[in-house]
């Protein structure tokens, strides 16, 4: 490939250890330079022990530095904004943790601002790149099933020892993320949806606290319609004692199940009889959607997972948060 496009990454936390930061130091065509985060010491600690060359000062020196081609926003995502805006401001590519903001308008905001920089953004809904789910998404284009009807998905885990324990967690911190862990999980599987099935038409939710154990919502039901004409229904229950993760995608000919974070065989049942496929995500589970941006910068060929269509998520999200 030409020279690599170096990215750097604001807020190296835990998500960038193994789901994504080595993605960027191994795929060829990008290269991870350097990284930042307002804890300054664990930043140099993410670097020593990831081999970054570079620590930014701050999250504006990281922007506006020459050596940095692109940037990626890992940051919660109240703050994907600020940084976001910045990085347009500046004319480079950026790639944006998902969701893409807490609200509709935001990620509005944000897709509007690089529009108006003519720079690539993306966000990353890496599912769109996994084999696993290319795979269902091949098998619905074949017609394995028929014409898709209608899909379900339920997702249920019991409270955590940092629930339990009252301690500030973000990722249940209303001002942050007001569907607490449905903005953190829903948001992957609802956007793999749209991408299987066609973009959403018709959203409504419902949601509730039942718990009291942090300020955002905990118990989430949906229903909607794809512009295809497919219905379909969720529920998210982090108030539950067992972990469920199931998808059903039902037919005119067959039923496809599969798990939207599980690793589970993907089960097909038509009148062929039952088939199981087992497809195994790599190490870096970011490895493939990191690989389609190298794709992208060097040779042209589109993103599956753009500002455009993480937009269409966060309106999804929204209309299911509102009611």
């Amino acid at each position: 490939m030409n020279k690599p496009m170096r990215f750097a990454i604001i807020g190296c936390g835990a998500v960038t250890e193994v789901k994504s930061g080595p993605a960027y130091q191994q795929a060829e065509g990008i290269a991870l330079i350097g990284v930042t985060r307002r804890d300054l010491e664990k930043a140099h600690d993410y670097a020593k022990r990831h081999n970054v060359a570079k620590v930014f000062a701050s999250p504006s020196e990281l922007i506006n530095d020459n050596s940095v081609d692109a940037v990626y926003i890992a940051t919660p995502p109240d703050s994907h904004k600020a940084y976001a805006l910045e990085v347009a401001a500046a004319g480079k590519p950026c790639c944006i943790e998902k969701p893409l903001a807490p609200s509709y308008q935001d990620s509005l905001d944000i897709v509007t601002a690089f529009k108006e920089a003519k720079q690539p953004l993306f966000v990353s809904y890496y599912r769109r790149s996994l084999p696993r789910f290319n795979h269902v998404k091949q098998l619905l284009e074949q017609g394995a099933i028929g014409k898709p009807r209608h899909v379900s998905w339920h997702l249920s885990k019991a409270p955590n020892a940092l629930d339990l324990s009252g301690e500030y967690n973000w990722r249940t911190d209303q001002n942050v993320a007001r569907g607490g862990y449905f903005d953190d999980l829903a948001s992957h599987g609802l956007d793999l949806l749209a991408y299987l099935l066609g973009d959403f038409n018709k959203v409504h939710g419902l949601c509730a606290n039942q718990q009291g154990l942090y300020s955002a919502f905990d118990a989430i039901t949906a229903h909607w319609q794809h512009q295809s004409g497919v219905t379909g229904t969720g529920s998210w229950n982090f108030a539950s004692s067992n972990r469920f993760d199931d998808v059903m995608i039902y037919g005119s000919e067959g039923e496809l199940s599969f798990s939207v974070f599980d690793e589970k065989p993907i089960v097909l049942n038509n009148a062929q009889g039952k088939q199981q496929f087992v497809i195994d995500n790599p190490a870096h589970i970011q490895q493939y959607h990191v690989e389609n941006m190298a794709n992208y910068f060097h040779a042209q060929q589109p993103h599956p997972s753009s500002g455009e269509s993480a937009l269409h998520t966060s309106w999804v999200m929204e209309k299911i948060l509102s009611g």
